[in-house]
């Protein structure tokens, strides 16, 4: 498969500014708390921790599971006392949890509720983001590989690229079951990352081919972000099998 622009030696850089994102996992859910995650890369001893979605309705915080409790959480801020923008949302396992509860009912024969099976499917979050906002925005649900965090800002570039003054992108992942751990592997704890995306170069992002798969990373892409966010440094490189990802903030 060839992207856009794409020859032997790699695509053409897409180029974009970062101008504020918001990240939430247990224990780490302001600027604060991910700067003293960078620097002891040792997560707070809260796997059951709840984000903070108090500003939603009652009845619709009922509906939501923590992985859209997370996106909301995290998106949120983003577009606070800003016009409407597109969404762009990147889950490689999507509601885990709630398909597992809906295949332990056919299991066990038992009815399956409407309302459970509409909300399990991959798009169903940024369908509640855009009924919650009251807005139209073209919103856009992958489910990628390792490296869904850099086809979101493909995807993020492209309509930028078409005029949209900003972009809202999202990647989050739940912790699966148990049952599904044998499988699941890159996924040690819960999180969510959303960045509000403009035009300009202060990052750039090109893919390359790499002869060899990688090794697996020993944390999601998007963690290595946070981290890269917070002390500046102008590089960092994702390879996720034989596509490579370079990465470079230019001021």
């Amino acid at each position: 498969m060839r992207w856009p622009h794409e020859s032997r030696a790699g695509m053409s850089a897409i180029r974009f500014d970062i101008d504020q994102w918001q990240a939430w996992a247990p224990g780490c859910a302001c600027h604060a708390d991910w700067s003293r995650w960078a620097l002891a890369s040792v997560w707070p001893d809260a796997p059951d921790a709840q984000p903070d979605v108090s500003f939603l309705p009652a009845m619709q915080r009922r509906r939501l599971s923590r992985l859209a409790r997370m996106v909301f959480a995290v998106a949120a801020p983003l577009v606070e006392d800003q016009p409407p923008m597109p969404l762009v949302y990147a889950s490689r396992h999507g509601e885990t949890t709630r398909n597992f509860a809906l295949l332990s009912d056919l299991a066990e024969q038992q009815p399956l509720s409407p309302t459970q099976f509409s909300l399990s499917v991959h798009n169903a979050i940024i369908g509640l983001w855009s009924i919650f906002q009251g807005d139209s925005s073209e919103m856009t649900a992958l489910a990628a590989e390792g490296d869904g965090l850099e086809h979101a800002f493909l995807e993020a570039a492209l309509l930028l690229n078409e005029g949209a003054p900003a972009v809202l992108l999202v990647i989050a992942e739940e912790t699966p079951p148990d049952a599904y751990r044998p499988w699941i592997d890159d996924v040690q704890i819960p999180y969510a990352l959303a960045l509000r995306l403009t035009a300009g170069d202060t990052w750039q992002l090109q893919l390359q081919s790499a002869d060899e798969p990688a090794v697996t990373a020993s944390a999601p892409h998007a963690l290595e972000l946070i981290r890269a966010l917070l002390d500046g440094r102008s590089q960092l490189t994702h390879q996720w099998k034989t596509r490579r990802w370079n990465w470079q903030r230019t001021r």
